[in-house]
């Protein structure tokens, strides 16, 4: 088994960041600021601080950068993943942290889980390493996290603005939770989030986030959210 990970960020999939802010502005009343492109993706995104050591991510094509030339990430460039976005913004990822990337996608390889491999990435000053397939897919459709490495040093999240958002649960849907929970098992992330089944034939992931005023809000359910 792999080390045990970390959850670093969830990232909101949206056709444009403008969606994706007025998305959460209207269901949390909170107006995330923006953080920065990503110029090997030809994406960008706006970001908020959840803890010491996690944030909340919108990511989105940015429409001003040329062709990266490759599958963008987050499966941006697929006709499924752009409808549903078409549709309105919804969770669409969540990234766990490692020491160690190789180390835990030799351990998914030898389960049998394509995670993709370690890519260097920047944004602005910051440097990272993270996993990407090279068709720019989602494992399982986004319910195996995407593996992510920072050097040693501060946390990004501490330059972060800090809105009052807080996690409260990840919630992992899928229509086989078994063979979930034992790929999660093999990359050492299954104490991360809970593995619910769902009738409908495409994992998908629900987030539950807490407000300043305590209220949670559940993000991604049934391709829907409420608040409760």
């Amino acid at each position: 088994m792999a080390e045990s990970l970390l959850l670093d960020h969830i990232a909101i999939g949206a056709r444009t960041l403008s969606d994706g802010v007025g998305y959460l502005k209207a269901r949390l009343n909170v107006e995330l600021p923006f953080g920065g492109t990503h110029p090997r993706q030809g994406t960008h995104n706006c970001l908020t601080k959840m803890e010491d050591d996690s944030y909340l991510e919108i990511i989105s094509i940015d429409p001003g950068a040329p062709s990266p030339g490759l599958p963008r990430w987050f499966d941006l460039d697929h006709m499924d993943q752009r409808t549903s976005l078409s549709r309105g913004p919804r969770p669409i990822a969540w990234i766990a942290r490692t020491h160690d990337i190789e180390g835990v996608l030799a351990a998914a390889r030898g389960a049998g889980i394509d995670l993709g491999r370690p890519v260097t990435m920047t944004r602005d000053d910051l440097r990272w390493r993270i996993s990407i397939r090279d068709d720019g897919n989602l494992p399982e459709g986004g319910t195996l996290p995407v593996i992510i490495e920072w050097p040693d040093g501060p946390h990004p999240s501490g330059r972060m603005t800090d809105l009052g958002v807080r996690l409260h649960a990840l919630r992992l849907r899928h229509p086989e939770p078994e063979i979930l929970r034992s790929k999660l098992e093999a990359i050492g992330s299954d104490h991360l989030a809970t593995i619910e089944p769902t009738e409908t034939t495409q994992p998908h992931i629900v987030c539950d986030l807490v407000v300043p005023d305590g209220r949670i809000h559940a993000l991604g359910t049934d391709q829907q959210d409420t608040g409760f």
